[in-house]
């Protein structure tokens, strides 16, 4: 009688929750195939710098080094023993079924076990005038410093909220780039349930205070409490500033020619849609969300989700949660040594997780999404920065057609058609919808995922009819 076959197992992407999940199945015997969409592993939070370049991780990744260099390193040594498959996208999921393309090449790949490590994307609040050229996200701002070697101005302005508008600001600042302000919509004074949280993680929080004095040291303008007017400037020229409502409710501008935008993180649970995994709305961060077990188990059987790409718990978050969905996997499929070490692993990985889920909580308390934001946006101000649509756009779906529900209104406005297919626009299209229809913005619904989930080569169309 032959052995039985491996179990083919599928790991989709290489930030930190891919590469712990790789390890762990190494660990246990198999060869997975690894997608990454990007050129080297790393994720966003740990993007790796191209060849050639000689910058140290401390000037790199800032107070993160450590742990970047650990990842990349662990990762180095798995590289021969898994099949790592970079600058592919997947696209599209079916049953069984992972359909990537690679440099115009498609390939279909079945799985008895995929395990979703999709990472996040920036959350964006709409600003009058974001749509002016200078205008970037703070991934985007990460980007053009890790991989690029410059920074996206001569002069910034980081506007937000949560723990990324000071990690990217620290990291310019560290790079030599001139920070002329970070402007936070927060609070200055979180409430008690969000200490409660953040104290879940007292070293981690300990390090945000850290990056916030070494911003002061460096003459950064820190503003807490601050309500966005409009970044200005012209479409001609660009950005040649920002204007918000302080916390006492005066008008201040800062001079700028470049801004980084962001409001925490996004999800990415388009694969997670079309595996037709089941979504709860989250109120605390206000998204919704894939509904998973405490293993990383989604509702469809085979697929498992884990990172930020399920929930927003950070680098070390995802890293648990990425080796304990890869273990859970093995245990399901009946896979021994996998079964072995999640038996004797599970718990700790469990425990670590809701200590990760309680910091998150706290996080979202203390820097909160700006739904009230929405509100006062002017008619004029765009949404959506691919189809040009504006909260006045918006506002007339509701009165003129009776869009309640926001796939009813991206039909009739084209919001979230453009090329991010509502990852940028789709939260601030809801809140928008939500406050002209006077419901709760569970009531109006999230932008249904399609394939493919990023655009496709042209030349793709002819090997995939």
């Amino acid at each position: 009688m032959s052995a039985p076959s491996a179990p083919r197992v599928v790991v989709v992407g290489a930030g930190p929750a891919g590469v712990r999940a790789a390890q762990a199945l190494v660990e246990a015997g198999l060869r997975p195939v690894v997608i990454d969409e990007g050129r080297r592993d790393g994720g966003q939070i740990y993007r790796r710098q191209p060849e050639g370049f000689t910058r140290g991780y401390a000037k790199l990744y800032g107070s993160e080094a450590p742990k970047a260099e650990a990842l990349h390193r662990d990762f180095d040594a798995l590289r021969g023993k898994v099949d790592y498959r970079s600058e592919t996208l997947a696209w599209n999921l079916t049953p069984g079924e992972l359909h990537t393309v690679r440099a115009g090449e498609p390939q279909v790949l079945p799985f008895d076990a995929l395990l979703v490590c999709s990472g996040a994307t920036d959350r964006l609040a709409p600003v009058n005038g974001w749509h002016r050229a200078g205008c970037y996200s703070l991934g985007a701002a990460q980007i053009a410093l890790k991989a690029q070697a410059c920074a996206i101005g001569s002069k910034v302005v980081f506007l937000g909220s949560g723990p990324l508008l000071y990690l990217v600001a620290a990291q310019y600042v560290q790079a030599g780039a001139q920070v002329a302000a970070v402007l936070d919509t927060a609070p200055a004074r979180p409430p008690l349930a969000a200490l409660a949280g953040l104290l879940a993680r007292p070293r981690l929080a300990l390090r945000g205070l850290q990056l916030i004095r070494q911003l002061r040291r460096a003459g950064v303008a820190l503003r807490k409490g601050v309500r966005p007017l409009e970044i200005l400037g012209s479409d001609e020229h660009g950005v040649a500033g920002v204007s918000v409502f302080d916390a006492h409710g005066d008008v201040q501008r800062f001079d700028c020619d470049a801004v980084g935008l962001g409001w925490h993180l996004r999800a990415e649970t388009q694969l997670a849609d079309l595996a037709r995994c089941e979504f709860a709305f989250e109120p605390t961060s206000r998204q919704w969300l894939p509904r998973l077990d405490e293993d990383g188990r989604s509702s469809t059987p085979g697929v498992y989700l884990a990172g930020d790409g399920a929930r927003i718990l950070g680098a070390d978050g995802a890293e648990a949660a990425g080796r304990l969905a890869a273990l859970a996997a093995l245990s399901d499929l009946g896979h021994a040594p996998g079964r072995a070490l999640y038996q004797s692993q599970h718990a700790d990985l469990r425990r670590t997780l809701a200590t990760m889920d309680r910091f998150r909580r706290g996080l979202a308390l203390a820097f909160p999404w700006p739904q009230a934001q929405f509100a006062g946006l002017p008619d004029q101000a765009v949404v959506c920065r691919c189809e040009a649509v504006t909260a006045g756009e918006l506002r007339r779906c509701v009165d003129q057609t009776g869009s309640r529900e926001v796939n009813r209104a991206k039909a009739f406005s084209r919001v979230g058609m453009g090329r991010c297919q509502g990852r940028y626009c789709g939260h601030a299209a809801a809140e928008i919808i939500a406050h002209a229809c006077r419901l709760p913005v569970e009531d109006v619904g999230r932008l249904r995922a399609q394939a493919p989930v990023k655009p496709l080569p042209m030349d793709t169309r002819e090997v995939l009819s």
